[in-house]
Order: structure tokens, then sequence, then C-alpha cells
């Protein structure tokens, strides 16, 4: 339905009800241009509506024009209009010029004679003079002059010649909001079980795990796709290893979803944005809410009782209603604005990338001159090889995340123009004749903002050391990977550096991954609130490692399965952890596919579920779970000092070994509990290698009883273990076995440690 609006005032009304007319009233009509019928080139950007207040068209033509939006709307009356529309001249706030992104408008058979996109550098009304129109259907016509992202946000017009439309820039103005006849209350839909806000990977990891374990969840995603930073849109190939660490069975439904891209960026296609749409779809339990922008929140005290969303193509406003709901903004958007703590580092933050890509043709081409663009030569930034500009395409280090978005964004298309006007008009002019521009993200691919506190902030020493957290769950591989400003490219643009560089941290295991805890991953002060992805509880260094996408629908499938939990005991995220973590832990090392129809029924695995992954894309290790006895390996222990992970001797428990230096400090501690009295023996897995200890020293401690033995780690062995002890023990007894390295020889292995029941008839 077309967004249109005849207003005529009360006064109007009464006055023809009494039989007198007073015809000085006002007609107006009022068109938003994301409800044009047909958008033709024209893009719809709902990134900044926080910032000024709509969606709106963008002229995304990489310096070619763009076809015409056109809609047809009604004249209430016939008269005389003046015309109104709401733009920016995009790169005035730099104090450059010609504007780049200017366009037309045509009504009927009459082109306006102002040409927009010129005038301001905010957002603002612009007077397009006066059109006489006749009371019935007529055509608006956005055209593009120049392919350079014109913006067009509405069109107003009015027979009061004299009226200024006041400002629009705040979501659904109360202006607004009666030029589009909206009803005073929302329509609602719900309530759920979870409402999931952000169509991601954490968003999508979300809204099925929680679907199959019963949940009724809302999935809204404020774009036409799924998929955020891995869409066709942003084009970030998904990263973080999956299916590994204390529950590998955790990254299966990412598994489902991932895409096919093995660059970034890569084409259209390999990002798959319909298998995404139709896995979500397959749900029965999912309602998925594309092209809606939450906005708002009501809260009843500390709880969240609903979220409020915007039809990003009409207009119209829905009230969505849930039990709990997960923040996968991002920017934490949702706990923003239900007051949740949460903090921004102030300085230094990783920005904003815009990729783009060129390719070559076989006849020379031209590119318009940028005069508006950044000044750029050759030398001022990387060449993009492979024809493609990659992740470093990157600004806004030190600008507000949430209040600049627009302006980092479009910075980045001014360094993008600016480098391709160096390579076809500049000193690259030479070879670079047959260069055509074929893709620039207009939708930016945001790394850091904001952070949602929970009860835990996770650190990087937390990582680095190890710490082991009781609820550590979601493995993140990725290593504390932080951006910043390459030095060579920055000296020009000190105040925004357009490109970056990444500087890799040790301390993380790549292999196996550290368990990040599911106290991340809801509000401290916001009673049922979770979230999932860039915006969890984490300093700035931690999120280096745990904002790679397949992590963050990682850490979506355990907001899914801990938000079952809380339909079936009513109780808030935090509860599960006090009251439930056993619970959790033990769905979490269910299969991705399986499911049941609502939070209490039988849970059911499907036949074609995957196998358990024991060391998916690694070299095999032996299945903990397929050895007999009590199984404790080093991804169980407890570890001080400095332990490095190895797979490459055979035969090793899990994933990975691990081995320290003599003397080091370094110790490794198991511990296991029996549930039956009796005699058992105590094997220590270990791999020989001619640079181990001969002399490792092994602690055991049960009870009030302990002993140490040593174990030469550079002999040959048949077997994978070596026997140090037999002991008695009663059920329910814990045992502790240590490894040290004092007083080693060599390096010392600790791989996994078995309790194993022996048979009582060879001690009689």
């Amino acid at each position: 339905m077309i967004a249109t609006r005849f207003m005529i005032c009360a006064s109007l009304v009464c006055a023809i009800a009494s039989g007198t007319c007073d015809t000085t009233q006002a007609a107006d009509l009022f068109v938003e241009a994301e409800s044009f019928a047909d958008h033709g080139g024209w893009k719809l950007d709902t990134q900044f509506i926080q910032q000024m207040g709509s969606p709106y068209l963008l002229a995304h033509g990489l310096g070619q024009k763009v076809p015409d939006a056109v809609t047809t709307v009604e004249v209430p009356e016939k008269g005389t209009y003046r015309v109104w529309i709401r733009s920016i001249d995009w790169v005035a706030r730099w104090g450059v010029n010609p504007s780049p992104g200017t366009f037309k408008l045509s009504i009927g058979e009459t082109t306006l004679q102002p040409t927009f996109g010129t005038v301001g550098s905010e957002w603002s009304w612009h007077d397009g003079g006066t059109v006489e129109l006749a009371a019935a259907a007529v055509e608006l016509r956005l055209q593009d002059l120049t392919g350079f992202d014109g913006r067009c946000d509405c069109i107003y017009l009015t027979t009061d010649l004299e009226a200024t439309p006041p400002p629009a820039d705040r979501v659904l103005s109360e202006w607004r909001r009666k030029q589009l006849g909206l009803p005073d209350e929302p329509q609602t839909r719900g309530g759920y079980d979870l409402v999931v806000i952000g169509g991601g990977y954490a968003g999508m990891g979300a809204a099925i795990s929680a679907a199959r374990m019963g949940c009724r969840v809302a999935l809204v995603q404020d774009r036409p796709v799924l998929g955020g930073n891995g869409s066709s849109e942003v084009r970030v190939w998904a990263k973080g290893e999956i299916r590994r660490g204390k529950f590998p069975r955790i990254g299966e439904i990412i598994e489902e979803l991932a895409d096919s891209a093995t660059k970034s960026p890569g084409t259209y296609e390999e990002f798959e944005d319909a298998k995404k749409e139709r896995i979500v779809r397959a749900e029965p339990n999912i309602d998925l809410m594309l092209n809606h922008h939450a906005y708002s929140v009501e809260m009843d005290g500390e709880r969240i009782v609903s979220v409020t969303a915007l039809d990003t193509t009409t207009g119209a406003e829905v009230k969505i209603l849930g039990d709990y709901f997960s923040d996968c903004t991002g920017h934490g958007w949702i706990g923003t604005w239900a007051n949740a703590e949460r903090t921004m580092v102030p300085t230094g933050r990783m920005g904003m990338s815009n990729m783009w890509a060129w390719d070559e043709v076989d006849a020379p081409t031209t590119f318009p001159e940028t005069p508006w663009a950044l000044d750029l030569s050759m030398a001022d930034f990387p060449y993009p090889r492979d024809h493609h500009g990659q992740w470093f395409w990157e600004s806004g280090f030190d600008k507000d995340a949430i209040n600049d978005a627009e302006a980092i964004r479009d910075w980045n298309l001014r360094a993008v123009y600016g480098a391709f006007n160096a390579m076809k008009n500049r000193d690259g002019a030479d070879e670079h004749t047959r260069a055509v521009l074929t893709w620039v993200a207009f939708v930016g691919g945001p790394r850091e903002s904001q952070q949602l506190i929970g009860d835990v902030v996770l650190t990087e020493d937390d990582i680095v050391s190890k710490r082991d957290f009781p609820d550590g769950c979601v493995p993140s591989t990725w290593s504390i990977d932080l951006h910043y400003p390459k030095k060579q490219y920055a000296e020009k643009f000190p105040d925004n550096p357009f490109i970056s560089i990444a500087v890799h941290g040790k301390g993380v295991d790549r292999s196996y991954g550290y368990p990040v805890p599911y106290r991340c991953f809801y509000s401290k002060n916001v009673e049922n609130l979770f979230m999932a992805g860039r915006c969890i509880s984490v300093t700035h260094e931690a999120l280096g490692t745990v904002r790679v996408m397949k992590t963050c629908g990682m850490m979506g499938e355990v907001v899914g399965k801990a938000a079952s939990l809380c339909a079936i005991h009513d109780c808030s995220p935090r509860q599960v952890y006090q009251d439930h973590l056993p619970d959790l832990l033990d769905l979490l090392q269910l299969p991705g596919k399986a499911h049941r129809s609502t939070p209490t029924a039988e849970i059911v695995i499907p036949a074609d579920s995957l196998p358990l992954a024991t060391s998916l894309g690694m070299p095999a290790g032996i299945d903990p779970a397929s050895i007999e006895g009590i199984v404790a390996d080093d991804s169980q222990s407890t570890k001080t000092g400095r332990w490095t992970a190895g797979t490459g001797l055979k035969d090793y428990v899990g994933f990975q070994y691990l081995y320290a230096s003599p003397d080091s400090g370094a110790e490794i501690v198991f511990k296991l509990i029996v549930k039956d009295s009796g005699r058992y023996a105590i094997d220590v897995f270990t791999q020989s290698h001619a640079n181990r200890s001969t002399r490792s020293p092994v602690w055991i401690r049960y009870g009030d009883q302990q002993q140490k033995q040593t174990i030469n780690q550079r002999k040959l062995r048949e077997e994978p273990y070596v026997s140090v002890a037999e002991i008695e023990l009663a059920a329910g007894q814990e045992v502790t076995v240590s490894i040290e390295t004092t007083d080693a020889d060599g390096f010392v292995h600790a791989d996994a440690v078995r309790l194993r029941k022996t048979d009582p008839a060879k001690h009689q």
C-alpha cells in the first residue's frame, strides 16, 4: 500500500458539518520513498534509522546512473502544491564539492526545477518549488543524475504554500506518524517465548536453536536478507572453528547455515542468502520478520515486555510481545533501550569496512572524475590485487560508532571512489584502461561498538591464562585479532585513516578453542535479556577473538537452548546458571538437529543428525567416549603455567595433547569421580618423543592419601598409555592426578588420564 495521507484539519470537518466550508485549509500528500512501488535501481538503506529517523532510497550506481524509482499516488484535490523532499548532500559535512549524489523529481509530466541532494550537511527538507496538480492519479519518478549515492527519504506536497514541514529525525515522529495515518496503537504479535532481534549468524543460531527446543520464536531483521556481515550485502566470509571443545555438538546448526564463501569479499552467489532464509523458514516455530527495524522497547520494571518495530517498506508499526529477548543487533540496541548496563571504549575501536571489487572488460572504459572523494594517488592505498578491496578498507577507529555511523560509511565510500579514480584517471590510468568498478558494499560491516555487561566480563587475561569457567561452552578459536590504522597509509588522513592492519595476539588455542562462559550471554541488570554476537559481555581485547561470525553463531545456539530452560522453569537467564546449569550442559551435548514440539515435549534425535565431531578438520585423535573407563581429557583439566598444544604425535586423545618445558612451574590437574566402589588402575595417556622427560612427576591424591610416581615419556610403548598405580576407591570418591614439570629432564607431556576398574580376582 502506498504511504500517502490527505490531511484535513478538524476545524474544516466541523465547518463542513455546520454547512459552512473554509476552503483555505491545506491538502497534503506524503510519500515515503521506500514505499515506491518500483525502486528501479535505487537501494533500500535501513542502517541509520536510529540516527536520521527513517529508511531511505539510495542511488548506489558506482558512478553509473541507476534506473528511476517510480510510483503512482492519488492527488487529494486540484490545486497548487509546494513540494518538499527530505534529503542530504552527503559530502557537505567535509566541506567538499560538488555534491555527488544528485537527483531530480518528476511529478506527472513536470520535472521539478531544483536538483536535490545538494543542500545540507545533515538530513533536512529541500524546497522543490510548486507544481499544478489535478485531483487524479499522478506518477512520481526519482531520477538519479550521477550514480554516486544520492538519497531520498520522503516527499511532501502541500497546498499551504507558506508551510515548512517540521524536523523528522526521530523514528516515526508524531508528524510523520500522522502523515502515514498510523493508528494510535500498533498491531501486536505474540507472545513469543523468545524474540530475537538481528538476523546475522548470532540471531539465526539463537532462533533455530530455541525453535528446535520447542520455543515459539520471532526473528526480527531490518534487511531483506539474513546473514548480517555474512550476507551478499556485506560479504565477510564466516570464520571461527565449530564443533569442537567441551561441547563438539555446538556449531552443527551453524554448519547447516554457513555459506560457501572462500574469500572476503566473495561473489553474490557464494553467500547463499536464499539458503539461509530457506532453512529458517523451514522451522515451524519461527515467525520470520524481514524488513522490520526494531526501535524501542516497553519495560515492566527490569523486564522487557515488548519490542516495537517499523516495517521498513510501508512504515507500519508492530509491537512484538515476548517472555525473553535476545539482542543480536551487534550494536546492543535492545540493551540500550532497556537501560542495560553497557560500555563502549572511547577510542581505538575496530572500525567499519565497506569492501569492493573491480574487473577488466574487453574494451577501454571511463570513470567520472570524483573531486568530492578522498584525494588519492596510487601510493595512498594498497593495490587491490585479485580485483578486491578487502577487509582492511576500514575506518571509524576513533569516531562514534553509533551516532556517526552514516558518516563512517560515507567516508569509506569516499575512500573507495577516490582509489578507483586514482586507478582510472590519475597515476594508475595507463594500467587500468579496461577496469570497471563492479561492486561496493553500501551496507557497512561494523566490528565493534557497544558491549552489554553480563555477570562475567571476559578479558584477555582470562583467555590467555585459560581460566576455566564452570559454564565455559562456546569455543573461540580465532586469535585475539585487533585492528589498528596502518601507519604508512594513515599519515595523509590522520583524523580518520581508512586502511587497517590486523595484529594477532597469542594465547588462543586455535584447534580446541577457548570456552567462552554462558554468563557473557545475558544482561547483568535486565532480567529477561540475552545477547549473542559482538555485543556480548567482553572487553575490547577479548572481542578480538569472539567476534567472528561462526563463533557468534554458536553463542546464539547456546542462548536458544538456555531460553528453552527459561520457558520450562519460568526463570531468568541468570537462574539457568544458578539452578539449571547441568540441564543446559546436557542440552549442549545434543545434535543440532535434535528437536521437540514444545519446551516440555520429548526430544527427538533425527536419523540424519551429524555424527559426533571429535576432530573435525584436524588430525584424527581418539574419541574419549570410545575409551573404556572414566576418562578426563586435557580439555577437562585445570592448567597453570604455559602449556603448548600439539597434534603431531599419533594416538592422542581428543583434539590435541599438551607439553611444557622442564622446571617451568607448569602443572595440569585431572579430576575423576568413580560411581562404583572397587579397585581401579590409573592410566596416564602419553606419546613418546626424543625430547620428552624420562622422569615426569605424577601425583595421585584421593581422600587423605597421596603418592608420587614418575614416568618415562621418552620411551616407546605399544599402548598409548602407561599405568602408574592401582588403588581402592569408594563410590563417589574423587581422585586427582597432577602432572608437573619439577625436576623433569625434558618436555613434560599431558594428554588424558583414565580410571580403569580391574578384575578383583587378580588380587585374591
